[in-house]
């Protein structure tokens, strides 16, 4: 590839710098890949090349960046740092000269295959959609996302492609455009690196993106790095040279190494703490690498753990063990943090040679490796998680990028089935999360579950090593407010589908029986005229209509009436003298007969007969709640409490159907209460409100639902049976004075 430069056009014109850089990449490109790409390749891609920049059509970019020079860059970088393939490369090499026309994607499959062709197609979708300024405000930015799904290499190219555009536009382009690179570099590109396992390409990408953004404060960390240095050489040492002497001894191969956090992990830090540079101790990690054979690496790790906690404190909150169980990019290793000289926290990581090349070039450096489990398919899993949560997306574009972003840089929770089969969720899911990563009808039909033998809530958060079972019931359908339980992709996404299917099932049940009437009266509706009746009951939207008519909370005969009225009146406009109302204002101005002093009151008692009513679920009424009646239209008269949250719907709406309503006599039954109890999780304050219940005369306790907080808080339900509401308030006075309890609501 010492292909003839002297041709290009002016566009693409290399100074001297470029024009020796520019050999010296080649040249390094070529000692790298001499095994990967054959003499013919080589070849090929020289021929292609010249004749692109013969064309005159390579262009520079925003940052004056020479386009054949930087693609030669960017694949070094995938060789040296990645260790991507020859697909790869050659993909690198030729995107620009498909896009400019030089070289169709149909001969680059003949004369390089299929393999390259498929990844040049993903790149020029990505550039496509770059063209369109994808910011996360806009569409396309969820379709930017959804094609780095498919395809990892893609994934790999472009981060490579953006850790070269990073180094080099410190003093290039427009300030808004540095900008822009440098946030997307730290929002997407840092999480995709440390979600693959490029842990030193993400940790370069976050202090390059803080030194474009806020360089006060990059360079601010960087001089007192550089200031406290020797110090902080001479506490490493002092610290590693015990440890040395011991390990010698026991005939372990082994290096260590000290390494200073990054900037950016830093400024984190200073962040979170709320303090100066000189407030941050763990400023470095010690790394201890084994060379040990394969089937001994993990007695060698925990032998060296032992050695070191013998010799310093361990903090056990710190233990990270990702021997037993690796990340889904392939991450192993064994991480301890213990107390060292003059009472300062020093994170020590135990590995392997082969783990820590894992650990530096993340997955592709895994796949080198022969007998050992491979990882791809834990990625092949997340990149379909993320293909679904994308192509079922609701959300809005910064919700979805919070969500995508949440998703790439979460912890892992392990958990197991009570088979003992192992499951791998993202920190913080909960057991409705599970039950939906088991299957989709086992989480639409969750009720809750048993986490290591007991009954929990399904916003349970899951916790590694939990054994977890589902329960589920096939009255159970999923909820609006599930969407607030859970957090994986995929849940979220299902839940989304099941409620809107719910939404369509109601309105066409509400739809067709609609028609149905209309029919047996012999009318065709108008969809026009429909709309405007539709918008002049007041719903914005045609599923809320509908839904209103399954719920029966508008009525079929009501909404013919008004429209047989509006078609007239449209049809005889002259017809209607001023003082006769048309159907909109008849809808909104009709009096509420029953609502006058004088009208008939509907009296609840148990010897009432003749009247079929029933008490209300969306507000479960209880004797001695301020109530009213609503008539339906086959299920007789509905009792709501006057502080109903369907209340003013059903007035507003309906005013010509509601009754008043009072008890007489007694209650003599027993009627179930909900009450919300929000207080300090301490320990036996559960116990107290639940002795509370258990102590009075005629309540018993149906069901309870506890959930602490991280804040140190808990909220929970308690279901309660008792007579009426007299004794209701009694025993919300009760567990108000409970101490620690903050606040009890019905």
């Amino acid at each position: 590839m010492k292909c003839s430069l002297d041709n290009m056009d002016t566009k693409t014109t290399l100074n001297e710098l470029e024009r020796q850089e520019l050999l010296e990449t080649v040249r390094k490109l070529q000692s790298q890949v001499a095994d990967v790409l054959s003499a013919d390749d080589f070849h090929k891609i020289k021929e292609i090349l010249l004749k692109a920049v013969q064309t005159n059509s390579l262009h520079r970019d925003q940052f004056g960046l020479n386009p054949l020079l930087f693609d030669l860059q960017t694949a070094v970088i995938t060789v040296e740092e990645i260790g991507l393939n020859r697909a790869s490369i050659i993909s690198i090499l030729l995107h620009d000269c498909v896009s400019i026309g030089v070289i169709s994607i149909d001969d680059v499959a003949r004369e390089f295959g299929d393999d390259v062709a498929h990844i040049i197609r993903g790149i020029l979708r990505v550039n496509e959609l770059y063209a369109r300024n994808p910011s996360i405000e806009t569409e396309n930015f969820r379709d930017l996302l959804l094609s780095f799904a498919e395809d990892m290499r893609v994934i790999f190219i472009i981060i490579a492609d953006r850790v070269n555009l990073m180094r080099q536009i410190k003093d290039r382009g427009e300030i808004e455009e540095r900008t822009r690179v440098a946030t997307e570099a730290a929002h997407l590109y840092a999480p995709l690196a440390h979600k693959l396992g490029l842990y030193l390409i993400k940790r370069e990408l976050e202090d390059l993106s803080l030194k474009y953004l806020e360089p006060d404060v990059f360079y601010m960390i960087k001089e007192k790095l550089n200031a406290t240095r020797a110090a902080r050489d001479l506490y490493i040492a002092n610290f590693i040279a015990p440890i040395e002497e011991k390990l010698k001894t026991t005939g372990l191969k082994f290096h260590i190494k000290g390494r200073t956090k990054s900037i950016h992990s830093i400024w984190q830090k200073m962040k979170k703490q709320k303090c100066k540079f000189e407030g941050i101790y763990d400023l470095f990690a010690i790394r201890i690498i084994l060379d040990s054979e394969l089937e001994k690496e993990k007695q060698d790790c925990w032998q060296v753990f032992s050695i070191v906690t013998d010799m310093y404190r361990p903090n056990p909150k710190r233990l990270r063990d990702w021997l037993s169980v690796p990340k889904s990019n392939g991450y192993e290793s064994l991480h301890i943090t213990v107390m060292g000289p003059e009472g300062k926290w020093v994170e020590i990581q135990i590995r392997t040679e082969r783990m820590d090349e894992i650990a530096e070039r993340g997955l592709a450096a895994h796949w080198r490796y022969k007998g050992v489990k491979d990882s791809g398919s834990k990625l092949e899993d997340w990149l379909k998680d993320i293909r679904s949560a994308l192509e079922h997306q609701t959300d809005s574009n910064e919700q979805l990028m919070d969500r995508f972003k949440v998703d790439l840089y979460s912890d892992e929770v392990f958990v197991f089935t009570p088979k003992g089969d192992l499951f791998k969720l993202p920190k913080g899911a909960t057991v409705l999360d599970f039950a939906f990563q088991i299957h989709t009808n086992v989480g639409a039909h969750c009720t809750g579950g048993k986490v290591n033998g007991k009954n929990v809530h399904i916003r349970t958060k899951l916790q590694s090593g939990d054994q977890v079972e589902i329960l589920t019931s096939t009255k159970q359908v999923p909820k609006q407010d599930w969407l607030n339980i859970a957090i994986t992709p995929k849940a979220r996404a299902k839940i989304r589908q099941s409620l809107t299917e719910q939404e369509m099932k109601v309105s066409t049940f509400a739809k067709e029986m609609l028609e149905r009437k209309f029919k047996n009266k012999k009318i065709e509706p108008e969809e026009s005229t429909m709309m405007k009746l539709i918008k002049k009951l007041g719903y914005k939207h045609v599923t809320e209509f509908y839904k209103a008519i399954a719920e029966e909370v508008l009525d079929v005969n009501t909404v013919i009436e008004h429209y047989q009225a509006m078609v007239e009146r449209e049809a005889n406009p002259n017809a209607f003298s001023t003082e006769v109302r048309s159907a909109d204002s008849y809808v909104a101005t009709t009096p509420d007969d029953h609502a006058q002093g004088n009208a008939d009151v509907l009296v609840l008692d148990n010897n009432l007969k003749g009247v079929e009513y029933s008490l209300a679920k969306c507000c479960n009424p209880i004797y001695g709640d301020d109530v009213f009646g609503f008539v339906t239209v086959n299920r007789g008269i509905k009792v709501h409490r006057q502080d109903c949250p369907n209340a003013q719907l059903l007035r507003e709406r309906m005013s010509y159907r509601v009754l008043r309503a009072r008890w007489a006599g007694k209650g003599t039954k027993q009627y179930p209460v909900t009450l919300h109890v929000v207080g300090q999780d301490d320990i036996g304050i559960v116990n107290n409100i639940t002795s509370i219940i258990n102590k009075e005369k005629n309540i018993m306790l149906r069901g309870i639902s506890i959930q602490s907080s991280e804040d140190g808080l808990f909220a929970g339900t308690l279901t309660v049976m008792l007579d009426d509401q007299n004794q209701l308030n009694q025993l919300i006075k009760k567990i108000a004075t409970v101490k620690g309890v903050k606040n009890v609501t019905r």
